[in-house]
């Protein structure tokens, strides 16, 4: 008995410590970006980061014996996903690093995260309506990204190319969030990721044939491939399938307003983007803004 109840209590403190590690792996994910680009594009990089999780995570499959999904419903959905939170955000955020635009910048618009999907889920009647502290919060989190935004705008930082690459971004992990929740059965989380960085690869390599640019084998290069494979990839993209199959899309999504602070002092600490006045402002007040989105219980999506 003593035994059981040991096993069950590292079980519980497993989960607990399940979103702060999720928020961890998150943030450094915009740093690997900033370290990559310099050296490769960005559909390159990412397809090259693709086959190599694809590979690890086949050795993983094989070696566990885990098992695909059953029917074709569950590998259609599991690809739309993998189009959206693989080829649609990361494609975004790393187009929008490639383009010029900071780390801790690209993290705090992406942060909005919260806000689309709560707002989302109460206009489509999926949960309670919109209460005026959340409209509060709404327009307190839009006004810190401008903030920030704007003066950037003025020093060159933020174009209308890489702006729109990292709004993409927000949108396609808003939308593949939701779609995931919404679509798709339980299933084993090696497998799942598999198939979805399939779909995400078959629609990424038009992509990078188009670009230009050479790779540089540089050690930034490298370590960051091997940091994306390893440890976002298989760690991070499997600790967000887990956590949206077990909760709430509001409450998972709520981890993200933690993560631009985080990715912010990393920025500050590895590149030098500045943390002004306006900018600490600007993250307060997105993070305050997106607390009060998600703080009210709105769906059981």
């Amino acid at each position: 008995m003593a035994i059981g109840s040991s096993d069950a209590s590292r079980r519980d403190a497993l989960l607990l410590a399940m979103p702060a590690v999720f928020v961890l792996i998150w943030s450094t994910g915009f740093v690997v970006a900033r370290y990559g680009m310099p050296h490769a594009p960005p559909f390159t990089f990412l397809c090259w980061r693709y086959a190599l999780s694809i590979l690890a995570f086949l050795v993983w499959v094989r070696w566990a014996g885990a098992a695909w999904p059953q029917t074709r419903a569950q590998w259609l959905h599991l690809a739309v996903t993998g189009l959206c939170m693989h080829a649609g955000y990361l494609g975004g955020v790393w187009a929008a690093v490639r383009g010029g635009i900071g780390a801790g910048t690209v993290s705090l618009i992406v942060g909005l995260q919260p806000v689309l999907t709560a707002l989302w889920v109460a206009a489509t009647g999926q949960g309670q309506r919109v209460l005026a502290g959340q409209w509060l919060g709404l327009a307190l989190g839009l006004l810190g990204l401008l903030l920030v935004v704007w003066r950037k705008l003025g020093v060159g930082e933020i174009t209308a190319f890489n702006l729109g690459c990292a709004l993409l971004a927000l949108v396609a992990i808003t939308a593949g969030t939701l779609y995931q929740k919404r679509f798709l059965q339980p299933c084993d989380v090696r497998t799942a990721n598999t198939v979805q960085l399939m779909a995400a690869l078959a629609v990424s390599l038009p992509l990078a044939w188009l670009e230009t640019g050479t790779v540089d084998l540089h050690p930034e290069l490298l370590g960051a491939m091997a940091w994306s494979v390893l440890v976002l990839t298989l760690g991070g993209s499997s600790l967000l399938y887990l956590l949206v199959q077990r909760g709430a899309a509001t409450r998972v999504s709520s981890l993200m307003y933690l993560v631009p602070p985080c990715t912010a002092v990393l920025a500050w600490w590895l590149f030098g983007e500045q943390l002004t006045p306006s900018v600490l402002t600007g993250l307060g007040l997105t993070a305050l803004g997106v607390w009060l989105v998600v703080r009210a219980p709105q769906s059981r999506v």
